[in-house]
């Protein structure tokens, strides 16, 4: 017996991004193998062979998912002082929640929210993954502690996970419809709270 292989032309990068989008519009436990295999153009037989099982398959979306959609958080730990770092983030954050060709909101925050039958290791890996997010931040932020770019006394560690609740807060906004303009309006005042030196106050 001949097992069917991948469809002829097999695209598996652009497979991926169909099933990112299907994860992100319904959440892990609400995007059935039947709705990932139609969006991907494959049968289960093919994904299997391409992806491993659903779960395996959620994990390739999810690294997809940062390594495209959220290329601007590297992009925002490049900026010269942390106000900057942390106001780049936030605006682009902001932008990518509402983007017209997207689903709204943000996959890593909606594609676990809902409790399943996998123990909560879908929402653990999420969670793990967000906070992977935030330590980044805080080394970036403890270096302007260090550079004096930041008010000595400062906690980055506290101050990366203001930020992320903040990006989190608009996501779940988004997601509920709210208008790119009141992302950028929570933005504003989150901003206000951001510490600066003396120096960079100027």
């Amino acid at each position: 017996m001949t097992v069917r292989g991948r469809p002829r032309g097999f695209d598996a990068d652009a497979a991926l991004d169909r099933a990112v989008e299907v994860f992100w519009r319904q959440g892990y436990e609400g995007a059935s193998l039947a709705d990932l295999t139609e969006a991907m153009g494959i049968n289960r037989t093919s994904m299997y062979a391409a992806f491993g099982n659903k779960e395996e398959l959620f994990h390739r979306a999810v690294a997809r998912y940062a390594e495209a959609d959220m290329a601007y958080a590297r992009q925002a730990l490049a900026e010269p002082t942390a106000y900057e770092v942390i106001e780049s983030f936030l605006r682009a954050n902001a932008d990518a929640l509402t983007r017209a060709d997207r689903p709204s909101g943000c996959l890593s925050v909606q594609g676990g929210l809902a409790e399943g039958g996998d123990s909560g290791r879908v929402a653990k890996f999420l969670a793990d993954s967000r906070l992977a997010g935030e330590r980044e931040l805080a080394r970036r932020l403890a270096r302007a502690v260090e550079e004096g770019d930041l008010p000595a006394g400062t906690d980055p560690h506290a101050l990366a996970r203001y930020v992320m609740v903040v990006s989190e807060g608009n996501a779940v906004h988004a997601a509920a419809g709210v208008p790119r303009a009141d992302l950028h309006a929570t933005v504003d005042i989150a901003l206000q709270a951001i510490p600066r030196s003396h120096a960079g106050a100027g």
